[in-house]
């Protein structure tokens, strides 16, 4: 077989180039950190880092998610922390209200201060979050929980639609709570023995001209009716408790999904600064030795030797 002076100079120039390159990559992957620079270099490794990477955005939404609702539960329980407040105010102005040794004209300033905390529950009833939606008007979000109704009364005017969220994989949760299971009705019983279902803002409203005409009866059976609708607050502070411990917990699940994941993809993709620089130094070397050998090569050439 007859080599050529052009077959060593290939050969010489494609073994540099392969040399460079090695070193070219190993550079590249120690300034980036990245075992992985490109897809080519590892098309198995790329596509896990690529999946491994949409699960950490879906985790990322599970949280951003959680936060939300955690963020709007906060404000439910605020509003209901503050109703409670006031209706035990209402409850002791009752008692009050119901003793024998006070005057017609005391009673009738009672009865304004409660009417005055009637609105001010009013208010904690129609609370908005940060967006302007209605905390308390089930999927109704646009339109106030509580308002009048053509006869001046407070009604119910969201619906009773409980909206849910996923917050991971396999898990959802309500992200609100319908104002009709916080403010609730209260039953009351004529003398017939029949049952009437009687709005929250109407009860007290009953209750506060009870007091104003001095009416015993009916400010008995108001403060009667009192101990339900802090009952009905009570068990929406307690539901709204249990919802912020469950996102307590799956925020805990969310970290630690991410931190796993987030462990398997430094795994697959970050480099080996050790590995990483050991290789660079044997390619350092390697392309010198090339070097050196393509300028020796260089020297025997025909021309070369007939000088």
């Amino acid at each position: 077989m007859k080599i050529s002076s052009t077959l060593y100079f290939d050969r010489a120039t494609q073994q540099l180039g392969n040399v460079q390159g090695e070193l070219a990559k190993t550079q590249e992957q120690l300034s980036t950190g990245k075992q992985i620079v490109k897809p080519s270099d590892s098309p198995d490794k790329a596509s896990s880092v690529t999946r491994l990477e949409s699960e950490l955005a879906r985790q990322a939404s599970y949280q951003n998610t959680l936060k939300s609702v955690n963020t709007r539960l906060q404000s439910e329980e605020a509003a209901l922390k503050n109703t409670s407040d006031v209706l035990l105010r209402i409850k002791e102005l009752s008692i009050q209200a119901a003793s024998d040794s006070l005057a017609p004209a005391d009673r009738q300033s009672l009865a304004l201060e409660v009417t005055s905390l009637k609105d001010q529950i009013l208010s904690f009833a129609n609370t908005q979050d940060t967006n302007g939606n209605y905390l308390f008007s089930g999927s109704r979000v646009g339109q106030p929980a509580f308002g009048q109704d053509p006869s001046g009364q407070v009604v119910y005017q969201g619906d009773q639609a409980r909206m849910k969220v996923a917050v991971g994989d396999n898990r959802r949760m309500n992200m609100n709570m319908p104002g009709s299971d916080a403010f609730v009705k209260v039953v009351r019983t004529d003398s017939k023995g029949q049952h009437t279902a009687v709005g929250f803002f109407q009860a007290l409203d009953d209750l506060a001209n009870a007091i104003k005409t001095s009416d015993h009866s009916k400010m008995q059976n108001g403060i009667a009716e009192m101990d339900a609708l802090q009952q009905g607050t009570s068990d929406a502070l307690a539901q709204v408790g249990t919802d912020m411990n469950v996102v307590d917990m799956q925020n805990n699940v969310l970290d630690e999904v991410t931190l796993r994941l987030k462990t398997t993809k430094s795994d697959t993709e970050d480099l080996d600064y050790t590995a990483a620089i050991t290789k660079m130094n044997k390619d350092q070397l390697a392309l010198e030795a090339a070097q050196s050998s393509f300028a020796k090569i260089s020297q025997l050439s025909l021309f070369k030797y007939m000088n």
